[in-house]
Formats: structure tokens, sequence, C-alpha cells
């Protein structure tokens, strides 16, 4: 097993969004999420530690896309427009102030663990400008520039409901729309995107990646 590992790309999974996602659900203050952070970045450290331990060579670790930018997190703040800041997207801003809190302090985390182990290629995956990326250019890459925060499956508006029913026009519900042409939404469900986006992410990911590693 080792020896594949030394040999192989290894892309840590997604730890972490949830873990803001859902208190966000639960209307827990902001203040109070960013408090979860170093117990979240401690646990996706652990995880790139224990990989490189068990042989790894070449790791990707993703940080967090801006979670403001994205249907379920625009509508938890929605019932408050007034006193809601939105950057030029329409995203709110003060949440993704707290992921690039997140983000910064995972990054310093990695600076740590490349120190502890200098003979191993940590990458870190900036999702956060990737995403920000295809929204800035979101016309050029075949999306519709006026649904560019809208959902092509279910509803945007997100309620009180989400965590225990997830709303009775979350997508794939009975009864709940579909787009006609997903391949020209960036969305999916509010929370997840569509393969499209997905796609041109990965790409930019991809060519980063590709930078830094070397071939073994």
């Amino acid at each position: 097993c080792s020896y594949k590992l030394r040999s192989a790309l290894i892309f840590v999974g997604e730890i972490g969004a949830n873990d803001i996602i859902y208190p966000l659900a639960q209307r827990k203050s902001l203040q109070e999420i960013q408090t979860y952070v170093p117990f979240i970045n401690q646990a996706i450290i652990n995880t790139t530690r224990e990989i490189i331990l068990d042989g790894a060579l070449q790791i990707v670790v993703p940080g967090n896309f801006p979670l403001g930018c994205l249907p379920f997190g625009i509508s938890v703040f929605g019932s408050n427009k007034s006193a809601v800041k939105y950057d030029e997207f329409g995203c709110v801003i003060s949440l993704n102030n707290l992921v690039t809190f997140q983000n910064n302090d995972l990054k310093v985390g990695l600076d740590s663990l490349r120190r502890e182990f200098p003979h191993a290629v940590i990458i870190y995956a900036d999702y956060y400008n990737a995403f920000l990326s295809l929204l800035r250019h979101a016309p050029l890459l075949g999306f519709d520039p006026r649904s560019v925060l809208d959902v092509c499956c279910g509803s945007r508006n997100y309620n009180d409901e989400l965590i225990d029913t997830l709303g009775p026009e979350f997508c794939g519900n009975a009864g709940v729309p579909v787009c006609p042409n997903p391949n020209r939404y960036i969305h999916w469900d509010g929370l997840h995107l569509t393969e499209a986006a997905n796609q041109h992410i990965s790409d930019i990911i991809v060519r980063n990646i590709l930078l830094r590693i070397k071939c073994i």
C-alpha cells in the first residue's frame, strides 16, 4: 500500500463544508461558527499527516468554496437584506469573509506540515478563487449571465425547515422543477454545482496541480 501511495497523487476529500453549512441552517451566528474553524482545519491537517505517514509523497488539499455565493448561503441571509452587504456578484460578503478566514488558517497549517515533511509535495487547491473566476467569466464559459446565482433544480429559497425536511421545494422532492439545460447553470440545487460548473473549476485546479507535481 505504501508503495502505491508513493507513486500516486492523493486528493484529500472535502472536509469541513458541512460544519459551516449546518450551523448556518440552524441560524448560528458567524462569530460562533468562526470558533469552529480551528477544529475543522485541525481535522484536515491530521488527515493529511496520516496520509503522508502512510507513504504518500504528493497530496492535494482543497480549501472551501465561497459559501456566500451559493444560493443556500444567500438565502440564509435573505430575510434581513437591508443589513447584509453584497459583493459585485451578489455574494454575501460576511459569509465569504468567514470562508476566507478558514482557508487562510488552513494554508498556515499546511505550511507547518511542509516544514514537518519537507520530502512531501503538499498542494493547496484554491477552490475559492477558482469559483470566483467561474462567476467572473460565466458568459464566456457558456453560462446564462441572468442565472449565475440561481438553481437549476428546486428553489433557491431555504427556510428554517432545511435541517429536518430539506424544504418542500428541495431538489429531488416530488414535483420539484428542473431547468431544461443544466449546462447553462452554475448551481444545481443551491448547495451543489452542476457538472458543467464542476468541469470548469476542475480544469483550473488541475492546471495548477500539474505545474507543481513530479511524475514518478
